[in-house]
């Protein structure tokens, strides 16, 4: 090729390295070249941490910012049960599609990864936990079943008619995710309904939400009974009274990168916020969790210094003073970054950021109490605090893309094998250990589990790809935008259907208890599924490559 090795040909050629902050492939083949072992270790250490990076940032930063913002507007729980929280719980999936589609230009590399993990989910978890209670005479509600895989299946043939045209529109995408729209102002219609039942003798369909009672009631006297609707049914008293989600929903399905563990005791009274403790537990300090803090630290502090925070465990005047005013510094760095900014616009951005940033570290100085959050002014630094952890969702999202890509190019192996697989996989971790452990509490935990096993997958799709492919379409406006030309998409999307439609054959003739038969069946689904597009990404199968 007229090149003495790998590094030559990258200094020759910088428009081969994928789009990230860090040069991986220089990095590998110019940094590494004599100790190529070095290379593959840091480089999978970096991808090992980008995944924890992903997750803790949901888990405690923008969970938090979504559940304090849910109680500054009142929102009622239906609503924010269908809105934010599904947002919170799905944001490591959403935001690497986001940066697959916008930020590195690999759509194909977003496709795979919300649909991998949700082949994923509803086989293999849907699988294990069909598994776990086939023993039990566990009964899950027909009509929120047969409803939220309607909806996905609707939305999954939606899907497939975008992806055979091949382009997508603005008016296309709003579309898409509009979806899901109607499918949120259902679920609120449900739970109205159910609110009123009494009144006009109606029977209402089970609303998704999880339901308060016995298994996540943190009070020791007598629960509530686990159908009792989060929003109380009219009383002689007065007006039905609002409850709040409870605090664990917010964070459950990203609750394993959580720090918080570490702070709560298991005799305290509000339970962890992914929902569940072990009673024999004792939480201690030991060499290895310091070894963990000290290993976490240029993990957290970036992050500390650029996102406002007002939780009352974490608070520190000096972090909320340093985030405010690096927080502008922050966003003018990263719209630097693009290549089609001059150097006297990037100057003009970093001077406007230093001012906006120094005047808002005053006011925080000024306002703010070295013993306690904020009382006044809280919408401000909860927005704050939002928008802030979305942006920290983009750039390591987009690492986590050009890293993938970069694994890609080393190994010889399509990026969107690796999305389907290790980005699925890593971003499903979550949804795997929380709804096992809500499964294994009993009672209406196995119906929690297995709704959201569903409505997950299905709030990536619409709201995770339609938004990514409104962005994408948004930025080519008016032209159309062109999807990335993907055969074996439609392989995974005949899989993620057989998987949905066996379960909606077995559940109803099982009379909607799940058993073996449901559970080995949708794991072999998966495992088929996966040797399939491995053998097609090696060339074993010629005509399905």
């Amino acid at each position: 090729m007229g090149y003495a090795d790998q590094c030559e040909f990258l200094k020759a050629n910088p428009i081969c390295s994928p789009d990230g902050f860090f040069d991986y492939l220089s990095f590998f083949y110019c940094s590494c070249r004599d100790f190529s072992i070095l290379g593959y270790m840091m480089l999978g250490v970096w991808l090992v941490a980008l995944f924890y990076l992903l997750g803790n940032t949901a888990a405690d930063y923008f969970c938090c910012s979504l559940e304090k913002l849910s109680k500054l507007l009142r929102l009622p729980p239906t609503v924010a049960g269908v809105t934010l929280l599904p947002l919170g719980n799905g944001a490591p999936d959403v935001f690497a599609s986001i940066a697959a589609f916008v930020g590195t230009d690999k759509g194909e590399v977003g496709l795979n990864s919300v649909l991998g993990g949700a082949v994923f989910v509803t086989s293999v978890v849907v699988g294990i936990v069909s598994l776990c209670v086939a023993d039990k005479e566990v009964k899950i509600d027909k009509n929120c079943f047969i409803r939220d895989l309607s909806f996905f299946l609707f939305s999954l043939v939606s899907l497939l008619v975008i992806l055979m045209v091949g382009r997508v529109t603005v008016r296309i995408a709003i579309a898409f995710v509009s979806i899901y729209v109607v499918y949120a102002f259902l679920v609120a219609a449900n739970v109205i309904l159910r609110k009123h039942a009494k009144r006009f003798k109606l029977e209402a369909l089970t609303p998704l939400l999880p339901m308060q009672g016995s298994v996540f009631s943190p009070s020791v006297g007598e629960d509530m009974p686990m159908n009792t609707p989060l929003i109380e049914t009219e009383t002689e008293d007065g007006p039905p009274r609002l409850q709040s989600l409870p605090q664990w929903m917010w964070a459950s399905n990203v609750a394993i990168y959580s720090n918080h563990f570490a702070k709560v005791s298991v005799h305290d009274e509000d339970r962890p916020p992914w929902g569940w403790i072990d009673d024999t537990a004792e939480v201690e300090s030991s060499s290895c969790t310091k070894f963990t803090s000290l290993l976490e630290i240029p993990l957290t502090i970036p992050r500390r210094l650029t996102i406002p925070s007002v939780e009352e465990d974490t608070w520190s005047k000096t972090y909320a003073v340093a985030s405010v005013s690096l927080a502008p510094v922050l966003l003018a760095s990263l719209w630097s970054s693009q290549d089609d900014v001059s150097l006297q616009a990037c100057g003009v951005a970093y001077f406007f950021s230093v001012v906006i940033g120094s005047t808002l570290g005053f006011l925080a100085y000024k306002n703010t109490e070295p013993d306690h959050p904020p009382r006044r002014f809280l919408i401000p630094w909860v927005l704050g605090g939002f928008i802030m952890s979305i942006v920290w969702f983009y750039m390591i999202a987009n690492e986590l893309v050009a890293l993938l890509v970069t694994f890609g190019e080393i190994y010889g192996i399509n990026p969107s094998i690796l999305a389907l697989t290790v980005l699925a996989w890593g971003n499903s971790m979550g949804d795997l250990v929380s709804n096992i452990a809500l499964t294994m509490n009993g009672g209406d935990g196995v119906q929690i589990a297995l709704s959201g096993c569903y409505a997950g997958p299905m709030f990536n799709t619409l709201v995770g790809l339609g938004m990514s492919m409104l962005f994408g379409a948004w930025s080519k406006s008016p032209d159309t935008y062109m999807l990335p030309e993907d055969k074996s998409l439609f392989y995974t999307l005949g899989f993620l259907v057989l998987g949905l439609v066996w379960a909606m054959v077995i559940l109803p003739r099982n009379d909607m208890q799940p058993s073996r038969t449901l559970g080995v069946g949708l794991i072999a689904i998966y495992l088929i599924f996966v040797t399939f597009r491995l053998s097609c990404a090696m060339g074993f199968i010629p005509w399905a490559a």
